[in-house]
C-alpha cells in the first residue's frame, strides 16, 4: 500500500455521503426539498384534527380535496425535480401557481408554512442552473486567437446606446 492510494480503506459511509453528494449537486435538490416540505402541510392539514384539552378542533374545509390534489402536486413536483431535473422550469413554475392557489383553496397555503415553502422551491427550480464542467472555468485563451470576443462593459454600453439612437 502506497499513502495516495487512500480511496481503498475509506468507511462505507463516506462513500455514500461522497455519492449523494455527486447525485445532490448535479440537480436542484433544495428546490425539490423545499417543494416536497410545502406540499405536506397543505395535503395534511384539511384532514387534521387537533385536541385541545377535551375539545377538538376539525380543520376540514370544503375543499379538502382540492387541497389534497394541490399537496400531491407539490410533492410530485418536487420528486420530478429532483429526478426529471431537465424539466424543472415547468416544475418551479408549477409550483409557484399551486403555492398561490392554495392560498384560497386549502387553509390560507397549509397556514402559510405550505404556501412559503412551495414558493421558495419554485423559484429555486427556476434560479438553478447545472454547472460547466471544471476544466471550462479555468480555460484559457489568448486574445489574438480570437477576434470575436465581448467588448468591455463600458463599450457595449456605448454601442447599445448608439443603437437605440439610430
Amino acid at each position: 500500500m502506497s499513502p495516495e492510494s487512500t480511496g481503498q480503506n475509506e468507511h462505507y459511509l463516506t462513500v455514500y455521503r461522497r455519492g449523494f453528494r455527486t447525485w445532490r449537486g448535479n440537480r436542484p435538490f433544495w428546490a425539490g426539498l423545499f417543494t416536497i416540505l410545502g406540499g405536506l402541510p397543505i395535503a395534511y392539514f384539511p384532514y387534521a384534527n387537533m385536541h385541545l384539552g377535551n375539545m377538538t378542533i376539525a380543520m376540514s374545509t370544503t375543499a379538502g380535496a382540492g387541497s389534497l390534489i394541490i399537496g400531491v402536486l407539490l410533492v410530485t413536483l418536487g420528486l420530478t425535480m429532483w429526478f426529471h431535473h431537465i424539466v424543472r422550469v415547468f416544475a418551479g413554475v408549477a409550483a409557484i401557481l399551486l403555492a398561490l392557489i392554495s392560498i384560497p383553496v386549502a387553509n390560507i397555503g397549509g397556514f402559510i408554512v405550505g404556501f412559503l415553502f412551495s414558493l421558495l422551491g419554485g423559484a429555486l427550480s427556476i434560479a438553478w442552473v447545472p454547472g460547466d464542467a471544471k476544466g471550462a472555468a479555468y480555460e484559457t485563451r489568448s486574445p489574438e486567437a480570437d477576434d470575436t470576443r465581448a467588448p468591455e462593459y463600458g463599450q457595449e454600453f456605448q454601442l447599445s446606446l448608439i443603437h437605440r439612437c439610430v
